[in-house]
C-alpha cells in the first residue's frame, strides 16, 4: 500500500505493519489506523513517528520509554485494553508521545497516556495511567544527552 506522509514523503507499508486502534487514540478517535516509522539513517532505537494511514499528514512522534525512565512500569486497567486481545510481554510493545519544542532543551514525553500495542495482533490501544508518579510532561533532553555520551 503506498501512502504520501509529510515527514517521510511516498511510502510503500505493508498491511502486515498496521496498527488498529479500535477506539482510535485520545483526541483523534477518528483515526484508527497507523504505521510505526524511523528514519533510516537514525536507526529504530530513537524517536519514531506513529504515522495514521487514514490521515497522511498526522503523524506523531513516539518512544520507548525505558530509554528514558528505565524504571517505568505502569499499572494498566485491563477494561481499558481488553479491546486489543490478551497481551503478553513477549508480545507487547509499549511507547509515549514525545513533545519536541523549538528549544530543544524542552523537549518531554507523556508518560500518563502510553499507546500500549499487542504485536502478535497489530491492534493498540492509548490509556491513562491512575497514578502520580508518571507525569504528562517528562523532561527528557539531558538524559537523552547522557545516553548519548554514554554510548559515544
Amino acid at each position: 500500500m503506498k501512502l504520501t506522509t509529510r515527514v517521510f514523503g511516498e511510502v510503500e507499508i505493508e498491511e502486515s505493519k498496521i496498527i488498529t486502534f479500535p477506539n482510535g487514540i485520545i483526541g483523534f478517535p477518528e483515526f484508527t489506523r497507523f504505521t510505526l516509522m524511523h528514519d533510516e539513517d537514525q536507526g529504530a532505537n530513537t524517536i519514531k513517528w506513529l504515522q495514521s494511514v487514514d490521515e497522511p499528514n498526522f503523524a506523531m512522534p513516539v518512544m520507548d520509554p525505558l530509554i528514558v525512565c528505565p524504571d517505568y512500569k505502569p499499572i494498566i486497567d485491563k477494561t481499558e485494553v481488553e479491546s486489543i486481545g490478551n497481551l503478553d510481554e513477549e508480545e507487547m510493545l509499549v511507547l509515549v508521545t514525545v513533545t519536541v519544542p523549538h528549544d530543544l532543551k524542552l523537549m518531554t514525553v507523556n508518560l500518563k497516556g502510553p499507546f500500549i500495542i499487542n504485536t502478535k495482533d497489530m491492534k493498540a490501544s492509548q490509556t491513562i495511567i491512575d497514578n502520580d508518579e508518571y507525569p504528562v510532561k517528562f523532561p527528557i533532553y539531558d538524559i537523552l544527552q547522557k545516553n548519548k555520551e554514554a554510548n559515544g
